[in-house]
């Protein structure tokens, strides 16, 4: 589906969480969450602001990132078409401590922290939603962890494009990828002449087909499994 097309009202109703809210519930989160337009190299959000909202990815590509002191850009991971992020900031009421980067143009659902709340004390499945997201978003981390220090860039593109493949986190990812060498470069925190090397290996291994656009997924395990 083309979510150029989609209203703000018809995506929200598709997300995983929205299928199990009550009707008054679903009508307050339609009524309060807006969408916003954010270009190609804007921020979502920002580091050190303070947090407002719950952020969903409508349409588009974005990756969380900060800088270190000495100016150093580091990408923790991305966040892909109808994905939902920021709710550990909002639980602990804290200042953002990293920065969000759209990849590419990108339509943002931006729910107010108090219809986020306020869904927590009343929706018992957007609570268990929230745990499963937590608990997904965890492992996500850990194995970047994992990612960064032990795996060879070849590897580490491998299983960057496989973790855009978790049902909770990132709903109803394509086989077909729309993404350039550039931002896989970015995801993966390799430069887009070293993420195209890898992507050659990869499609010769049989895993992966470089096609104009993006790039096709055909063994998805296999990526999952690729050691260099």
């Amino acid at each position: 589906m083309n979510s150029e097309k989609v209203s703000l009202k018809d995506l929200l109703r598709q997300t995983i969480w929205a299928k199990d809210l009550t009707p008054a519930q679903l009508e307050r989160v339609e009524a309060d969450t807006v969408e916003q337009f954010v270009p190609k190299g804007g921020y979502i959000c920002r580091k050190g602001e303070m947090v407002d909202a719950w952020f969903g990815i409508i349409d588009g590509l974005a990756k969380i990132n900060t800088l270190s002191p000495e100016g150093k850009s580091v990408t923790f991971t991305g966040i892909a078409t109808g994905s939902w992020f920021g709710e550990g900031t909002l639980l602990k009421q804290e200042m953002r401590k990293y920065d969000v980067v759209a990849l590419r143009d990108s339509r943002i659902a931006r729910m107010p922290s108090k219809t986020f709340m306020w869904l927590l004390d009343t929706s018992l499945p957007f609570t268990r939603f929230l745990l499963m997201q937590l608990n997904e978003r965890l492992g996500q981390f850990i194995g970047m962890v994992e990612f960064d220090r032990l795996l060879d860039v070849d590897t580490r593109v491998a299983r960057c494009l496989a973790a855009l493949f978790n049902n909770h986190l990132y709903p109803g990812t394509d086989m077909f990828l729309q993404v350039s060498q550039e931002e896989i470069g970015y995801l993966s925190g390799a430069s887009r002449q070293r993420a195209n090397q890898a992507l050659q290996v990869l499609e010769k291994e049989g895993l992966l087909k470089v096609d104009y656009g993006g790039i096709r997924i055909l063994d998805l395990e296999g990526l999952r499994r690729f050691q260099a």
